[in-house]
């Protein structure tokens, strides 16, 4: 008898996705159907609907008149970033590639911005021509930009990456604050926009980002008001007024137990706040906030299929076609101190009674190689289908696909 269809019983980050008839659904497909139609395992996929509904949540909160940019780095896949062109009001790149993949989704070339400590001079080139922002990190790329526009007769828009004197309390990666490979360091920002002047660029504002993964509504109020204040106190040597006005992100998502989604509320009000100040502070400023993994983290899943299960003096191993190899944050080996675990469970067999603690493991010859380190779930065999959740940011693009020569995995929007 069919079940009616029902929301996730366990884990807070496994809720954004349903079950019928004891299989997870994505994209309304169940999962087994989903890999047959894939064709192969592993492989990730993500869920148009929950990537509408996060913007949509996000718009809903956030003042009208704020803009709101995807940072493609946490997922650029073309059908994803394709997807978010149509929700958002801008991109954000980090390459000379993601610049590509961004152009060819359609993104408007005005509302995409470029950023990183070692932007090439072909990267910088590509930006120019594209028309795009490129938000400086060093002295160096305003001479190089100067160079390029002078070459190409095509005006060089910039914009000052300020490493600010603070930095996003309680983040999981601090960009901010300290010596920093990343930006200009605040006190120097005088000094840059004096050169900006002299190299005769088209300046239009800053760009401040203090931190990532951040589950804090205060410390984000606190780190968005302190990079406005700073933002006010740099412009008083700006070779212009100040359009463009960059707050970062931070916005965290959450990923292991006794962890809560973050309360949006206080972050709308105080953005709200700054959006009053700056028509009258920064009258001619559009006010930006950055989000990727916050934008497609929990609409993603990895999914592998076991291949054998073993006991090794009495734990339970079940061992799959995938690992480290295509989910390195999932491991636990990229930026944690201490491991924990993903979300995981049997995506088949989501409300089977028989349940047992295992652990997830992939075919590379390393004990890194853990998806999941005993945890409690359903009875599984070989041919079940894991699922690791909250993968929609920082997976296969992030993961040393070619370590061991194993075969890469696919993506899927569905």
């Amino acid at each position: 008898m069919k079940q009616a269809e029902r929301s996730m019983p366990s884990h807070a980050s496994m809720g954004q996705f349903s079950v019928e008839d004891g299989e997870l659904q994505v994209g309304g497909i169940r999962l087994s159907r989903l890999a047959a139609r894939v064709g192969q395992t592993p492989f990730y996929a993500y869920d148009r609907r929950l990537l509408t509904q996060r913007v949509r949540e996000l718009r809903a909160v956030l003042p009208a008149s704020l803009r709101l940019h995807y940072a493609m780095k946490a997922n650029p896949m073309p059908a994803v970033v394709g997807h978010l062109v149509g929700l958002v009001d801008g991109i954000d790149v980090a390459s000379g590639g993601e610049l590509k993949v961004a152009l060819d989704a359609g993104a408007d070339a005005r509302e995409i911005s470029l950023a990183g400590p070692g932007k090439r001079h072909s990267e910088l080139r590509q930006a120019v021509a594209a028309g795009i922002l490129v938000n400086l990190e060093s002295f160096r790329e305003i001479t190089e930009l100067a160079a390029i526009s002078q070459a190409t007769g095509y005006p060089a828009r910039v914009a000052v990456r300020v490493n600010p004197d603070f930095e996003l309390k309680s983040s999981g990666m601090k960009m901010g604050g300290g010596a920093k490979q990343f930006g200009v360091d605040a006190e120097q920002v005088p000094e840059l926009l004096a050169a900006i002047r002299h190299h005769g660029l088209t300046f239009e504002g800053f760009h401040l980002f203090a931190g990532s993964q951040n589950l804090k509504p205060e410390a984000i109020v606190e780190a968005q008001s302190k990079s406005f204040e700073l933002a006010l106190r740099l412009a008083r040597s700006a070779p212009s007024a100040v359009r463009f006005l960059n707050l970062g992100g931070g916005f965290g998502i959450p990923y292991f137990p006794g962890e809560q989604r973050l309360d949006l509320q206080p972050i709308g009000e105080n953005l709200a706040l700054l959006a009053q100040r700056a028509v009258h502070e920064l009258p001619e400023a559009e006010l930006v906030v950055e989000l990727g993994r916050y934008l497609v983290g929990e609409a993603g899943i990895y999914v592998a299929r076991i291949v054998d299960r073993k006991v090794s003096r009495g734990q339970i191993f079940l061992v799959t076609d995938g690992g480290l190899h295509h989910h390195l944050s999932a491991s636990g080996n990229f930026g944690q101190i201490i491991r924990k675990n993903y979300p995981v469970a049997i995506g088949n067999k989501m409300l089977t009674a028989a349940r047992e603690t295992a652990s997830v493991v992939g075919p590379l010859c390393t004990p890194l190689d853990l998806l999941a380190d005993r945890m409690e779930l359903s009875e599984a065999e070989a041919g079940d289908l894991v699922v690791v959740f909250q993968s929609g940011a920082y997976g296969m693009t992030a993961s040393p696909q070619a370590f061991l020569g194993h075969p890469p995995c696919l993506e899927v929007v569905v």
